[in-house]
């Protein structure tokens, strides 16, 4: 994922994901700088291209990234550190019997969605009527 503050976006994840961490780091050939952020199992990768601004992409209009989704085990806990540190929350979905979703934006705005599911049930989980 390009960011025009690596760090920023860095903060965001560790907020969001307590247990992340910096997986590693450097620069490249293309990337002025690039950081792993996540798990010993996962990670995404952060980079800085250069860019200064967002880019004309509109998420859901044009063909690209619309949001990252991420299963969690708390999502009310999620939604309640990046509130306190002071990331803006889209919308919240709880009236699903199966399943809480919460959106939220980073600095670039990046949407991100942490779905909460409530059965174990993958029927119950993935209904979508």
């Amino acid at each position: 994922m390009t960011s025009t503050d690596v760090d920023e976006t860095v903060r965001f994840l560790l907020t969001a994901f307590p247990e992340f961490s910096i997986r590693g780091g450097g620069e490249g050939e293309k990337a002025r700088r690039w950081v792993h952020v996540g798990t010993e199992d996962s990670y995404l990768c952060i980079e800085d291209r250069g860019a200064t601004e967002r880019g004309p992409h509109q998420p859901y209009v044009h063909p690209g990234v619309n949001h990252l989704g991420f299963v969690v085990d708390d999502g009310s806990a999620v939604a309640k550190r990046l509130l306190e540190a002071g990331y803006p929350q889209k919308v919240a979905y709880l009236d699903h019997p199966h399943r809480h979703r919460y959106y939220f934006h980073d600095h670039d705005g990046n949407e991100y969605e942490f779905v909460e599911y409530l059965s174990e049930d993958p029927e119950e989980r993935n209904e979508y009527e």
